[in-house]
């Protein structure tokens, strides 16, 4: 491992296994370790992700049909602020310093920033924050796996970035594919209580049964650890969620876990996931030109690959695509 760039496997919170061995490790440099004691001895070959604070991040270049697009005046200063969480990885968590953010939406907003020809300053914000922060203009854009919808594009502009999946998690060489609804009958699925992926999960359930197949064997757990310990050891034969955290735990770990079917987000609709700005600002229109400069020169397939989810790219960026619709009052 290099100094500079400190790859390892960020393994504690994605094998059942590992979150034991990690028990007792104190900090980001002893998981590491311990990551390349459990590569080492299992000869694994899977995702190696670089979580120290150096980042080496992909870097895009000016794109001069976004810098155009720039509306006058809204980014003098040279800067573009983006608001990201910190708390999930592969999307946006903390490096090995606990301060440094990093993650797959780090990356893409330095992909924007270069883009658009300006320098970035990201700015954590807990979820429950972003809607203010970019309507005031605290931020100037929130990257923060925000699902496009109709209620919300009364207030905000979107560019679409990345196809919001669920994916079903298994062990690995379980022998499962889910691919439609008949093929969970009868198994033992975990799922977050109050997720759209529950809801998900419950009309498939309600369809199986009515159409006189097994009904599944729904299980709550309070934390993501609790789902993969179940998992791992034979309680679950399933763990529904979304589909980057999952994809990174099969990604890092291939030998343990593997993605063995994946669902639209907005299931029956599409969903997308996409840069919110302040409605009407016109800044939306220059980020998705430089979104797609970023899917042209390449860059944007880098970061999704460096973070294991090249299967939610997109083709091609859009400007307010269509939303999931306003649920029922």
């Amino acid at each position: 491992m290099s100094a500079r760039t400190g790859r390892a496997r960020l393994v504690a919170v994605l094998a059942a296994a590992s979150v034991l061995a990690l028990g007792a490790c104190t900090s980001a440099n002893e998981i590491e370790e311990q990551a390349r004691a459990d590569d080492a001895g299992s000869g694994s070959s899977g995702l190696a992700v670089n979580t120290s604070p150096d980042q080496d991040r992909v870097r895009s270049t000016p794109s001069d049909e976004a810098i155009a697009l720039l509306p006058p005046g809204l980014v003098a200063d040279g800067k573009l602020t983006v608001a990201v969480g910190a708390f999930t990885p592969p999307l946006s968590f903390l490096a090995d310093d606990n301060e440094t953010v990093i993650g797959n939406e780090p990356d893409i907003a330095q992909l924007v920033a270069d883009g658009l020809g300006l320098d970035l300053e990201l700015i954590t914000t807990d979820w429950s924050n972003w809607p203010l922060a970019t309507q005031s203009g605290s931020v100037d854009v929130t990257i923060a796996n925000v699902t496009v919808t109709e209620e919300r594009k009364e207030l905000f502009d979107f560019s679409s970035y990345r196809v919001d999946n669920l994916g079903f998690l298994a062990n690995a060489n379980s022998g499962l594919s889910v691919e439609k609804a008949e093929d969970i009958a009868g198994l033992t699925i975990a799922v977050g209580s109050g997720t759209n992926q529950e809801k998900i999960l419950l009309a498939w359930d309600a369809e199986n049964q009515a159409a006189g197949l097994e009904p599944i064997d729904v299980q709550y757990f309070e934390n993501d650890g609790d789902s993969i310990l179940a998992l791992q050891s034979g309680r679950l034969d399933l763990y529904f969620g979304p589909n980057p955290t999952g994809a990174y735990k099969a990604g890092v770990a291939p030998q343990d876990f593997e993605v063995v079917g994946t669902v639209n987000g907005g299931w029956p609709q599409t969903a997308q996931i996409a840069v919110a700005t302040a409605k009407g600002n016109g800044l939306a229109e220059a980020i998705t030109a430089a979104l797609n400069h970023a899917i042209d020169d390449g860059t944007y397939a880098q970061v999704l690959e460096r973070w294991g989810l090249t299967s939610e790219a997109i083709e091609r960026a859009e400007t307010n695509p269509p939303g999931l619709p306003r649920q029922p009052a």
